[in-house]
């Protein structure tokens, strides 16, 4: 188990944020990984966060139990498992500052993107699509196992469709719990799931409760009408936040 306080000073807000994250608000949630990634290697950090997004997760489903879209879950799971797949194979290869960059750019550029369009005119709801959830989904399974960071290409799929937002909240909840749980054995595997990393995990599991707790009262007493300004807003700084981490560590690994 981590005993190193340093350690704590950064897990502690990057559970919190999870846990809000979880409860709804999930532009916070992309928060947590580089805050842990300071203190941790990042392989190391997702194995942490794991069991705690696990935990987080069981909230997530009882409070969300009734309110989730059946149609975009079952379109996204072919691309979610192939993403998952690809991510088991070269989680010990690829490069993490490459998947920040990414994922990143990805955040940015969608919204962007939404505003772009929304100086437009307001831009009609999506509907569900195969092509895009495919797209999309294996995107979320890649970056989600290497880098715990599913939600940007998640929220590029789904929020066009404008859901209602605990709708919107329990379709993420119920796609990001089986994503999280079928990378468990996957992380095992991997030789990640050792008795020092489980116990740190543990440490921090009443933490990981409360917050999401948290998260869900929040996001009942949301509007609409601000719930997407405030998801977007959060989407747009954490992009910029994983394009300044991934960019200045492909430079440094290319520098002299």
């Amino acid at each position: 188990m981590i005993d190193d306080w340093v350690f704590y000073a950064f897990a502690v807000p990057s559970v919190i944020l999870l846990g809000l994250g979880k409860g709804g608000f999930s532009g916070l949630g992309l928060l947590s990984f580089p805050l842990m990634a300071l203190v941790a290697p990042p392989l190391q950090a997702a194995a942490i966060v794991l069991p705690i997004l696990m935990v987080q997760d069981l909230v997530g489903v009882w409070a969300f139990r009734r309110e989730f879209d059946r149609e975009n879950l079952k379109l996204l799971a072919p691309g979610a498992l192939a993403g998952l797949a690809a991510g088991y194979v070269f989680a010990k290869s690829v490069s993490n500052s490459a998947i920040l960059l990414l994922v990143g750019l990805i955040s940015v550029l969608f919204v962007v993107w939404q505003a772009l369009g929304a100086r437009r005119g307001a831009l009609s709801p999506a509907r569900a699509r195969r092509g895009p959830a495919t797209f999309w989904g294996l995107v979320c399974g890649f970056t989600s196992f290497v880098a715990n960071a599913g939600g940007p290409p998640f929220q590029v799929y789904l929020l066009p469709q404008r859901l209602p937002p605990r709708l919107y909240a329990g379709t993420s909840t119920m796609f990001f719990t089986a994503v999280n749980y079928l990378k468990f054995p996957a992380f095992f595997q991997l030789g990640q799931m050792n008795a020092g990393n489980l116990l740190t995990s543990a440490a921090l599991f009443p933490l990981a409760i409360l917050s999401v707790s948290v998260g869900i009262f929040l996001v009942r007493r949301v509007s609409a009408q601000r719930f997407y300004p405030i998801v977007l807003g959060l989407t747009f700084a954490v992009g910029l936040k994983l394009v300044y981490d991934g960019g200045r560590e492909l430079l440094g690994q290319a520098g002299p």
